[in-house]
This record gives structure tokens, sequence and C-alpha cells, in this order.
């Protein structure tokens, strides 16, 4: 594993503003199956390892979704949790535009522009979590519990394998 200073990101500086204790890890960015090469690397489940997905519906409202990083999202499920008639993932410009982090290192934590946020309900069950930090190659261990207070998140089940 890495060893690296803690990266100044807008997600560590919101963390730190808010007194949340935290953890953090690196792990060796790669473009495919990042959750599970992370976990590997940090030595957790990819389960216990959080996505943040940035997706939007059928009017262009974006919104995020965290979901463990061994399950992917089901998307007609989640459209109808949430009372829409589509809900998709955006493109990389518009989640990079909207949250000011870059695909691959997009944590729910000090976007750029506040997005609703619905967390697999699922995730809230575990000890603690790994949730992208703001960077690539960058991940901050939280209680569940820090999440549910700082985001104050939509609980909802829509998982898939």
């Amino acid at each position: 594993m890495v060893r690296e200073k803690i990266p100044a990101t807008n997600a560590v500086r919101f963390l730190k503003e808010k007194k949340v204790n935290f953890n953090h890890y690196f792990y060796t960015f790669k473009k495919e199956d990042v959750a599970k090469g992370a976990a590997i690397e940090v030595g957790v489940s990819a389960h216990e390892v959080v996505k943040t997905l940035v997706m939007e519906d059928e009017n262009k409202e974006p919104l995020i979704i965290l979901m463990h990083g061994d399950m992917r999202v089901s998307t007609k499920c989640l459209a109808r949790k949430i009372r829409k008639k589509t809900v998709k993932p955006t493109d990389r410009k518009t989640a990079e535009k909207l949250t000011g982090y870059l695909v691959g290192g997009i944590s729910p934590f000090g976007t750029r522009k506040e997005l609703p946020v619905y967390v697999e309900e699922t995730i809230l069950h575990l000890p603690l979590i790994y949730i992208n930090g703001g960077r690539r190659g960058f991940l901050i261990e939280i209680a569940p519990s820090d999440l549910l207070r700082l985001l104050e998140p939509t609980c909802v089940n829509v998982a898939i394998q």
C-alpha cells in the first residue's frame, strides 16, 4: 500500500469541518472494477467499499446513489422507489461538473453542487464503510452513522448482484 500525506480534497475538508473521525487509505487506482481492487489493497471486502454513483432522472435531474462495491444498482427499481420514469448514470463530464471530482474519485462529501443522496439501506448495517475521499486511489473509513448524519440520505433497497 502506498503511503502519502492526506490530500486536502473537498471531502477531507468537509469531514474535518464537521469534526468527523475517519481513517484514510491509499490504493493503486485501476480503471476497471475500482471497488474490488481498492478492497483487496486495503484488506476489506468489496461489500464494505461504497461506490458513489451519479445518476439522473428522465428530466436530467441529478442524484447520488451509494452502493456496495460488490453490487449493482437496479435503475428500474430505483426509478420506482423515487417515483421517476427512468434513472440512468450521467455521462462522465456531467458527473465531474456536478461533483467537482474526477470519475473514479467521486465522494458524496463536499460536492460542488448539493445533490439528493440515496443509500442502499444495508450499507448502514455495516460497522464501518470505506468510501472515496475525493481523489482516485484514496478511501476514507467512517462509521455509517456519520454518513447518515452528514448526508441525510434516503434509504432504498435497489441492489442487485
